[in-house]
């Protein structure tokens, strides 16, 4: 006989996300990252006086905004219980097809094919990072196929199609919408810091107010109760799927504007930063944990434990090992903190 779902059960459902949700936003244990971030201020003064100059903290969060974009998406993909490895490329395959539909076929150093207006550039590298996430959703919800798998192999497909169409080579000569959003100051402070703070509070409202943005929580913790519960599953995925891939491409844009070009290698090794972050920010890998105020806070952390190391003198190819060795350690202290096993 099949076993029914009491009302009970299915009304402690649809409360578990927003319950949750509500709580993880004032949990104590995201502001343990606070204490961190403050004893690496004090080491990097201690390092280089010039640590705590405007100049350098302004240069340390600026940097921390393109990387914060990739890892409010995989934060919120990781809470609804997926992930998605072809963020690193996106944020780098999303410029490049808008440079190469935008940009004039001849006169310049890239060839393009000039298919569409100049002006468009911005709202095709969206729309690029909009379909990876849908086409990603595509393959997990309808072809079931392993999500871990399958963005490896979009990660894998999308890098080798950003060389192919550079040829190897850097596209100089971006549009000036591209320039504006990673070259400009709002009242003395990057416009790509206001838009990855606003974008972060949006975030984070919506995973406090919102309906859809609470069952997240229901989804990533338990996806079968969440469904009987009335909770669109697949559809609310989708969509959040699609959503980091929009904001990888975002960070595209503000990357390509800050640097002024495409770099032929983008966004190359940037998901184990990604992964670093949302971990050590107390985001769950099993779904259903974190708020975005960890995940950000993760961020800043990695992007001052570099800093600190470049003003120390200690070379820029230890970093990779750093990003390892703190989500190793992260995982250790989640595993006996929590006392769950991590399979």
């Amino acid at each position: 006989m099949t076993e029914t779902l009491q009302p009970v059960q299915v009304d402690e459902a649809k409360s578990a996300g927003g319950a949750r949700s509500r709580l993880d936003l004032i949990r104590w244990s995201d502001f343990s990252l606070v204490p961190v971030i403050l004893v690496l201020l004090v080491i990097g003064y201690i390092v280089s006086p010039v640590f705590l100059t405007s100049d350098n903290l302004i240069n340390v969060v600026q940097q921390s905004s393109e990387l914060s974009l990739l890892v409010l998406g995989q934060a919120l993909i990781l809470i609804a219980g997926r992930m998605d490895l072809s963020l690193e490329s996106t944020i780098g395959i999303a410029p490049v097809i808008a440079m190469w539909l935008v940009l004039p076929t001849e006169g310049g150093r890239f060839a393009g094919l000039e298919w569409f207006p100049i002006w468009t550039a911005v709202p095709i590298c969206l729309l690029v990072g909009a379909l990876i996430g849908t086409f990603n959703g595509f393959m997990m919800l309808k072809l079931h196929v392993n999500g871990f798998i399958a963005t490896l192999g979009m990660l894998t497909m999308l890098r080798g199609l950003q060389i192919g169409i550079t040829e190897g080579k850097s596209i100089t000569g971006v549009p000036e919408s591209f320039r504006y959003l990673g070259k400009a100051d709002w009242m003395g402070i990057p416009a790509s810091v206001w838009i990855c703070l606003a974008l972060f509070a949006v975030g984070g409202a919506a995973l406090a107010w919102l309906r859809h943005g609470r069952s997240l929580y229901a989804i990533g913790g338990n996806p079968e109760a969440a469904r009987a519960a009335g909770i669109r599953v697949d559809r609310i995925t989708w969509i959040v799927l699609a959503v980091g891939g929009v904001l990888a491409a975002l960070a595209g844009i503000l990357y390509t504007g800050h640097y002024g070009s495409v770099a032929a290698n983008q966004g190359n090794g940037w998901i184990f930063q990604v992964f670093a972050a949302a971990v050590i920010g107390g985001i769950s890998l099993k779904g259903g944990r974190g708020t975005l105020f960890g995940a950000l806070t993760g961020v800043l952390t990695l992007q001052l434990v570099v800093n600190v190391m470049t003003l120390g003198g200690v070379p820029q190819l230890w970093n990779q090992f750093l990003n390892g060795a703190i989500i190793i350690v992260a995982l250790i202290i989640s595993r006996f903190a929590s006392g769950e096993k991590q399979d």
